[in-house]
């Protein structure tokens, strides 16, 4: 659809229960119901409906459910003495949800900063989980081999979530052929089903029209926080690692794709400082979100700039956790590069994309300030 050339008018768009998929000046491209491309109509904006292509026998590159699994016990078995396979729990229908660990004393809770890279909460977003593969594999498999990397794996506690949505993702590519879903699994009666697992966390959970209530939207939030199994589970391992009353997570990236875009809260808000968010911590967002952006070419601003979202993860972890925490939404920038379903053969070159990002996370896990020259103020 065209003429949305503001960020009110994605909200606008966004509050008609569409799910925006990515913007191109004033071209947005969403997924929405024939009821919600009505309502968007009737909004002023013109909107073509697109037909979405199957599976691509090329695709097979990707991991699914199982294979990622096989992966990760395969490099959890060469690795024992720096990486642990643990799991957050079940899913809605029960399928394991894996919890990497990687730290250079893995069986030990060392107090060191420690950093979170979670993926996969939108089913069709499968790049996303060969990002999560992609770091396993750079700390293990480096490890000892390369200065930077050894260092990082020495001094921090590395958590990694490869499948937030198994659920969603193994229905995704049902039969062979990709489906277009978006959220999870969990019946809602009247042959609907699934919530938007990124509209479903406990800050500001629908305040500000930046989700839905209607079951049929792809952004539907769900009837309270937290009442999808799979936030719970994340939510739950997040609080367990507050540690005398001091949260040992620091710093988070929760990946998404597509639209090539480095985006930190808040999500609810237009304002760039906000209850919970001053000054200080706006400018430290704001350089590191803008010294990531350098390093894989995305685009980086204010996760309200592209539209107003209630109850992300990342307005959570933040205002509830103190969590420097990021969305990175990778490649491509376009639908016409391949949208939600890029080729396996771009697996390889976007990932590697993101791994100086990755790394300066880790790195200022420790005291993000020092971005902006105020660690001796505050760390």
């Amino acid at each position: 659809m065209s003429g949305a050339w503001t960020g009110a008018d994605r909200s606008r768009i966004a509050g008609a229960g569409a799910a925006i998929d990515s913007v191109q000046n004033d071209r947005v491209n969403i997924t929405a119901t024939a009821a919600e491309a009505q309502r968007i109509e009737r909004l002023g904006y013109r909107v073509t409906r697109v037909r979405t292509e199957g599976f691509p026998a090329a695709d097979a590159g990707y991991h699914d459910y199982a294979e990622m699994m096989a992966d990760l016990d395969k490099t959890a078995r060469a690795h024992p003495t720096i990486m642990r396979k643990l799991s957050l729990g079940k899913s809605y229908e029960g399928r394991d949800m894996p919890l990497i660990k990687i730290s250079d004393n893995v069986a030990k809770d060392e107090d060191e900063p420690e950093i979170l890279y979670d993926a996969h909460q939108h089913a069709r977003e499968h790049l996303t989980v060969e990002m999560a593969l992609y770091l396993v594999h750079l700390y293990t498999d480096n490890y000892g081999k390369d200065a930077r990397i050894t260092r990082i794996v020495n001094s921090r506690e590395i958590w990694i979530v490869p499948d937030m949505n198994p659920d969603g993702g193994e229905y995704d590519i049902k039969g062979g052929t990709y489906h277009n879903w978006r959220k999870n699994r969990q019946p809602l009666g009247a042959g609907y089903y699934g919530l938007d697992l990124n509209r479903n966390w406990g800050y500001k959970f629908g305040c500000c029209f930046g989700s839905s209530n209607q079951v049929s939207s792809e952004i539907y939030r769900g009837p309270e926080a937290f009442w999808a199994p799979e936030t719970q589970r994340l939510r739950d391992f997040v609080l367990s690692r507050r540690i005398g009353g001091k949260q040992q997570i620091r710093a988070a990236i929760d990946f998404h794709t597509y639209s090539e875009l480095v985006l930190w809260p808040y999500g609810y808000t237009n304002a760039t400082t906000a209850p919970g968010l001053n000054a200080d911590q706006q400018r430290t967002f704001a350089a590191l979100g803008k010294m990531f952006a350098r390093s894989n070419g995305y685009t980086a601003e204010q996760s309200s700039s592209l539209y107003i979202t209630d109850g992300s993860v990342i307005d959570w972890l933040w205002a509830t956790q103190g969590v420097w925490a990021f969305t990175f939404e990778m490649y491509p920038a376009s639908p016409e590069a391949g949208g939600f379903y890029p080729p396996a053969s771009t697996i390889a070159p976007q990932t590697a994309r993101n791994k100086e990002a990755s790394l300066l996370l880790a790195e200022y896990a420790d005291c993000a300030y020092r971005v902006i020259g105020k660690q001796p103020a505050y760390c």
